[in-house]
């Protein structure tokens, strides 16, 4: 039995932007799939940021202001229940798959720090590299596809592995969450070599192929004169701070 038949944990949050030490979860998922044929298990958070929500960050996943504050849960209290579940499933040794996951993770790390909670590399010990296993198929794609051209979108990746979406559903962080998990089969149905390796072996991989993937981007966006929001070397939690 692969690590693919076992239980993996999805995690996804839409948010007000897209820098993960500035902005703010507004909606969460986190869902649990115990096999290839199990029913997953759902978790849903709104979540009211406590900051108004850019016009933009409303047009892609659908949530105002005004809903937030008037349905959303408090941040500390949505917070504590989406890092309790998380930790839960790491220190049990399920992976957390999560797509584009140093964004996902990071995000959570730093909101966990402004509402004063642990985070999840105190609760699993000290240090970003004690968050593992984590599964992104969006490394894991680069790592194994390395020179293909196009754009490595969610949904675009779905479509090159076959992967069946609503792409109007897409942007909801549980119908994210579910394309990622059947991305993650497909990926390795593509690539026997990544259901083959063992979780810890596969993390330390991607950890690699990142850093890689990160230092190489760096490098052609400096030589093209672009010296902010470059990529981050470390996954699969970035710097929290800066």
């Amino acid at each position: 039995m692969t690590w693919l038949e076992s239980p993996l944990v999805g995690f996804d949050t839409e948010t007000t932007g897209v820098n993960p030490r500035r902005d703010r979860i507004v909606t969460a998922a986190v869902i649990t799939q115990t096999g290839p044929e199990g029913e997953p298990g759902v978790r849903t958070w709104l979540i009211n940021p406590g900051v108004e929500i850019p016009t933009r960050a409303t047009e892609v996943h659908g949530i105002t202001t005004e809903k937030a504050r008037q349905e959303g849960q408090q941040p500390a209290e949505a917070l504590e229940e989406i890092a309790t579940l998380l930790a839960s499933a790491l220190r049990s040794g399920a992976p957390v798959v999560a797509f584009n996951a140093q964004y996902d993770l990071t995000l959570l790390e730093v909101e966990l720090q402004r509402h004063g909670l642990p985070t999840l590399a105190h609760r699993l010990g000290e240090g970003p590299g004690t968050i593992k296993p984590v599964v992104d198929p969006l490394v894991l794609d680069r790592h194994v596809d390395r020179f293909r051209r196009g754009k490595r979108r969610l949904a675009d990746v779905c479509a090159h592995y076959g992967v069946d979406v609503d792409t109007d559903a897409l942007h909801a962080a549980d119908a994210d969450v579910m394309a990622t998990l059947a991305l993650v089969h497909a990926i390795a149905a593509t690539h026997a070599s990544v259901g083959e390796s063992a979780l810890a072996d596969l993390h330390d991989q991607q950890v690699e192929a990142h850093r890689v993937w990160a230092e190489n981007f760096r490098a052609w966006l400096t030589s093209q004169g672009r010296t902010d929001d470059l990529p981050d070397v470390q996954w699969p939690v970035g710097a929290t701070r800066g």
